[in-house]
C-alpha cells in the first residue's frame, strides 16, 4: 500500500519556502534548530536572504563576501596541488577564514549570536593563530549559553593567552559550572594596567565576586549541585531566589517557569518571603522606592503597606530602602544604569525575573524566575461562551490595586508534589550560610542561566 503523502520537506527546503513566505523570523527559529544540516553556503546564503528582508545592509555585504571566498575555496580545492596552487590557497583559506569573521560578527551585532558560532568556528579552524576570530567565536559561545565551547575556543589557542581572553575563561567557566577552571584562571588574572584599567578591573571584580559568592554557597547543603538552582542563582548574580517553581522540576524546569499567569496570593506569598529574608539577615529599611513604571508602582506601594513602610520616588542615591519592581525589563536604561551602583543598605527586590532574557542590573531578591508572564492586574485569558477571549487589563488607580495586593492572604502553591520541599526553614538557612556576601557587590548583568538548565519556548 502506497501513501500519496508528499514527502516531508528537507531543512534546507524548508528555509526556502519560510523565506519565500516571507517569514523570516520562522527562518531564524528553523536556523536555530536545524542550521548544521545546511552546507556551510546554504546557511550562509538563507541567512542572508533574512538580512535582506530586514534591511541589515552591511551583513548583506559580509555575506556576500563569504560567499564569494567559499566559492573560491571550492574551487581551489579541485586545482591540481603545485607550489603555486598551495600559495594561493593559503591566501585563499586567510580571505575565507576573515569574510566568515566578519559576518560571524554582524550576526552577534543583530542579535543572533547562536547563528554566528557556525561561521566564526570555521574561521578559527582556518586561522588558528588569529586571537581575535576565537575571542570574537567564545563571545559568540557565551552569548548562547554555550560556555564549555566559549573555554574551549580560548583554551585551543597555541600560545599565552591575553588577558580578555583569560577573564573570558574564568567568567565562561563559572557560566559552565566548572569551578576549578574558574579559579584556576582568575589566580593567573593580574590586576590591569593601563588606559583601561578602571574598565577591565570591573571585570576582574565581577568574577571575584561571583567565586566568593560560590565558596559561600558551597558551604549550603546540596551546595552547587546540578540542580541548585537558588545556589547558582546567588554564586552568579548575588541574588537570593525567594521562591522556585513547584512544577516540572524533574521534567525540564528545575525551579524556573516557562509561562505564568501571576496572582495576587502568588505576590503576597513573595512579599511575605522576602520579609523572611529581611528578618533573618537582620534588616529594616527605611522606605519603599517606588520606581515609575505602572507595574512596579503597584508592587512598591503593596510592599510600603506589607512592611508598613513610607513609600518615596526612587532616587538613586537613596540609602536604607528598599526599591521595588515588578520586571526590572520596564524600567528606564538610566534607572537600571544607575542601580548597577549599590547605596547602603538599598535592596532591590524583583518580583517576576525573566531568566532567559535578564535585567541590566540583577536583582537582589527574586519572586521567581519565569520566561513570561501576565500580572494579576493585566489583561488575561478567560473562557467566556465556549470561546478563549482577552480581557481588558485593571484600569483602577494604583494606590486601589495595591491596597488589594496587600490586603490579600499569602499562599504557598503545594504544585504538583515533584518538588523538592522549600519551606521558609529552606530559605533561612540559606541565607545564615550565605549572607555576609549578600548585598556586598555590584548589580552585574549575567545573560546566562548558568550551569542549571531549564526548559524554554525559542
Amino acid at each position: 500500500m502506497t501513501s500519496d503523502a508528499p514527502a516531508p520537506a528537507g531543512p534546507l527546503r524548508t528555509a526556502d519556502d519560510l523565506l519565500a513566505d516571507g517569514h523570516l523570523a520562522g527562518v531564524v527559529r528553523h536556523l536555530r534548530v536545524e542550521g548544521d544540516a545546511l552546507t556551510l553556503p546554504d546557511f550562509v546564503r538563507v541567512l542572508r536572504d533574512v538580512a535582506r528582508g530586514m534591511g541589515f545592509e552591511e551583513m548583506v555585504a559580509t555575506a556576500d563576501r563569504a560567499l564569494a571566498a567559499l566559492a573560491d575555496a571550492d574551487a581551489d580545492a579541485d586545482t591540481d596541488a603545485d607550489a603555486e596552487a598551495e600559495a594561493a590557497a593559503e591566501a585563499g583559506t586567510e580571505e575565507l577564514a576573515l569574510a566568515l569573521y566578519e559576518f560571524g560578527y554582524e550576526c552577534v551585532e543583530h542579535g543572533i549570536a547562536y547563528l554566528a558560532v557556525r561561521p566564526l568556528r570555521e574561521a578559527a579552524e582556518r586561522a588558528p593563530g588569529v586571537m581575535q576570530i576565537r575571542t570574537e567565536l567564545a563571545a559568540a559561545c557565551e552569548r548562547s549559553w554555550q560556555h564549555r565551547e566559549a573555554m574551549a575556543a580560548l583554551l585551543g589557542f597555541d600560545g599565552d593567552l591575553p588577558w580578555l581572553a583569560r577573564y573570558q575563561v574564568a567568567f565562561n567557566g563559572l557560566l559552565a559550572g566548572d569551578l576549578p577552571a574558574a579559579e584556576q584562571e582568575f589566580a593567573a588574572l593580574p590586576e590591569p594596567e593601563g588606559e583601561d584599567r578602571k574598565e577591565l578591573g570591573l571585570l576582574r571584580e565581577k568574577v571575584r565576586a561571583m567565586l566568593v559568592r560560590a565558596a559561600a554557597v558551597a558551604g549550603t547543603e546540596g551546595g552547587l549541585g546540578p540542580k541548585d538552582l537558588r545556589g547558582w542563582q546567588f554564586a552568579l548574580t548575588g541574588g537570593v531566589l525567594l521562591t522556585v517553581s513547584p512544577y516540572g522540576y524533574d521534567a525540564g524546569m528545575t525551579g524556573r517557569w516557562a509561562m505564568v499567569g501571576d496572582s495576587y496570593q502568588a505576590c503576597a506569598e513573595a512579599l511575605r518571603r522576602l520579609g523572611v529574608v529581611l528578618a533573618a539577615r537582620g534588616l529594616k529599611p527605611q522606605t519603599v522606592s517606588l520606581l515609575p513604571d505602572r507595574d512596579s508602582e503597584i508592587m512598591g506601594l503593596a510592599a510600603a503597606r506589607f512592611f508598613d513602610l513610607p513609600a518615596v520616588p526612587f532616587e538613586p542615591d537613596r540609602a536604607d530602602t528598599l526599591v521595588v519592581a515588578y520586571d526590572l525589563n520596564a524600567a528606564e536604561p538610566q534607572i537600571l544604569a544607575a542601580l548597577r551602583e549599590r547605596e547602603p543598605g538599598q535592596i532591590l527586590f524583583e518580583r517576576a525575573t525573566d531568566w532567559t532574557d535578564p535585567p541590566l542590573a540583577a536583582a537582589d531578591a527574586i519572586g521567581f524566575l519565569r520566561q513570561a508572564v501576565r500580572e494579576p492586574w493585566g489583561s488575561a485569558y478567560r473562557m467566556v461562551d465556549g470561546e478563549v477571549v482577552e480581557t481588558e487589563p485593571d484600569a483602577r488607580p494604583v494606590e486601589e490595586i495595591a491596597a488589594e495586593l496587600a490586603a490579600t492572604e499569602p499562599v504557598d502553591d503545594a504544585g504538583d508534589g515533584q518538588t523538592p520541599p522549600d519551606p521558609d526553614s529552606v530559605l533561612e538557612a540559606f541565607v545564615a550560610v550565605v549572607g555576609d556576601s549578600w548585598l556586598s557587590a555590584r548589580r552585574e548583568y549575567i545573560g546566562s542561566p548558568g550551569p542549571v538548565p531549564s526548559s524554554r519556548f525559542l
